[in-house]
């Protein structure tokens, strides 16, 4: 199925404005087409799922129960397959909304995947998504003191999926450093 980018883009661009938030959904889309190129999976349906799961993050701040389930609406609303729109809801389980497919595993574990990537390339003195190498996500990947707020258990559900951390790792750092202009990375 092809579908079209350019509406989830604008509605990113007209929802988000933390530039941050909208690189790390940026990340999250580069990973989640990865990902399904790897499981033989649409990479539009899953990198749209990525692009769009934060959507609704600046919106229902403070109401976590809601996080997930209106970007999940927006987002079938633009035309996003229920797969996708699933897999968005379910990212954050305080919706209710369980994950059950492998999109939405995939998704979690892309999610939290995005932010170790990232943190480790900021810690750099360059501050360089080219630097970073698969030992040093590893490496920040085993130190729970390094970015708190990245749920290791999250990105370890790729194996879920049939894919070794050492491999998700090394995909999602490939996903990433493809688009590191983008990330400001």
């Amino acid at each position: 199925m092809t579908l079209d980018r350019g509406p989830v883009l604008a509605v990113v661009q007209a929802h988000v404005h933390n530039e941050n938030l909208r690189r790390h959904m940026l990340a999250t889309e580069a990973i989640m087409r990865a990902l399904a190129a790897r499981l033989d999976a649409d990479p539009d349906i899953w990198g749209l799922a990525g692009l769009g799961h934060d959507l609704d993050s600046e919106e229902t701040e403070g109401d976590v129960a809601r996080h997930g389930a209106l970007a999940a609406e927006t987002l079938g609303a633009l035309g996003l397959p229920p797969e996708a729109t699933h897999a968005v809801a379910a990212h954050n389980p305080d919706t209710g909304v369980v994950a059950t497919e492998r999109i939405d595993v995939a998704l979690i574990a892309a999610d939290q995947l995005s932010g170790l990537i990232t943190a480790a390339a900021l810690v750099r003195p360059d501050k360089d998504l080219a630097g970073v190498k698969l030992k040093s996500v590893r490496k920040r990947y085993r130190e729970g003191a390094f970015a708190r707020g990245v749920d290791r258990e999250c990105i370890a559900r790729c194996e879920e999926l049939g894919i070794e951390l050492d491999e998700f790792f090394a995909l999602g750092l490939e996903a990433m450093q493809g688009i590191a202009p983008e990330l400001g990375l």
